[in-house]
């Protein structure tokens, strides 16, 4: 690896599968297999895991043999929510971990669940996935991203002084909606927002992606880059797709405005750590300066000031 300083800002733990998607109950299936309630059956972690666990330990193995300094512990309704487990893993380990939390805002008792989350746990991140896939609208009706339902989100991680991280989902689906999230965004000027997955376009939809960075490259929006790579793909180290939307992100959003993230462990399956990090830390198309940006300052002033 390069030597510099790298914090991942997109990774997920697994105490156990139990997720939730347009599919159903999504549960784990062995040897690293998981099964929608539909019947899809589909390898959702490398063989490494096959016994359908992540710990906090084996990250910090991960990050320990590729420089990784920290990392940001994210949700989602894929592996289904890990909050208390990734919030254990934050006090364990408190200079190498955040803690993200998450929770589906259509519960009753909503209200009780924030409170404990944020004010009385201390969760200082909350990470909001609405896909279609395996988010929000995946299993709830398609609902307006700058509508009644998500504004009393933002509002109440406004007055919480939350980071608010958001996964649209893929461009095409109903949950891909850059002008509604810019409406919401630009109601909470204050607030840290950072959306994953840079837009999650695939390569035949290039014109959408800069449209979409151009919408929403506002001065309290940052963008992660997890999956990258695959979201490009397929392709082969050293990205070359991925390197391109990367270039279309710093040339529009800017360099201090994008964060390194791997979407380990499931992006395991394809591509190793060393991978998913070299592309951009041993890059010549990008300068020291946008790779110490992107590799480990903007993650430390958005998550971990």
């Amino acid at each position: 690896m390069s030597g510099m300083k790298i914090i991942d800002g997109h990774v997920h733990l697994v105490q156990y599968i139990a997720g939730t998607g347009a599919g159903g109950e999504l549960r784990y299936a062995g040897n690293g297999m998981a099964e929608y309630a539909s019947g899809e059956r589909f390898r959702m972690l490398p063989e490494e895991f096959s016994q359908g666990v992540v710990t906090a330990e084996d990250i910090l193995k991960k990050m320990d043999e590729n420089g990784v300094e920290k990392a940001v512990l994210l949700q989602g309704n894929y592996f289904g929510f890990q909050n208390l487990y990734s919030l254990e893993a934050a006090k364990k380990y408190p200079l190498c971990f955040r803690a993200a939390a998450s929770y589906d805002p259509f519960s009753r008792s909503r209200d009780r669940i924030r409170r404990h989350l944020f004010e009385e746990l201390g969760i200082r991140i909350v990470k909001f996935e609405v896909s279609t896939g395996s988010g929000l609208m995946s299993n709830h009706f398609t609902l307006p991203l700058d509508g009644e339902i998500m504004r009393a989100e933002y509002d109440y991680a406004d007055e919480h002084n939350l980071v608010f991280v958001i996964d649209i989902g893929k461009y095409g689906s109903e949950s891909w909606q850059t002008e509604q999230l810019r409406h919401a965004i630009l109601a909470h000027p204050r607030m840290k927002f950072v959306i994953c997955h840079l837009l999650a376009v695939s390569m035949k939809d290039e014109n959408q992606l800069v449209d979409g960075l151009k919408r929403l490259a506002l001065p309290n929006v940052w963008f992660d880059l997890a999956a990258l790579p695959h979201n490009c793909g397929p392709e082969s180290y050293p990205f070359s797709g991925a390197q391109r939307y990367l270039r279309h992100g710093i040339e529009i959003a800017g360099a201090d405005r994008l964060l390194f993230g791997s979407d380990i462990p499931s992006t395991l399956k394809e591509n190793s750590y060393g991978d998913l990090i070299g592309y951009i830390a041993e890059s010549d198309a990008f300068t020291q300066y946008e790779k110490e940006q992107i590799m480990y300052r903007n993650a430390e002033q958005v998550y971990f000031q």
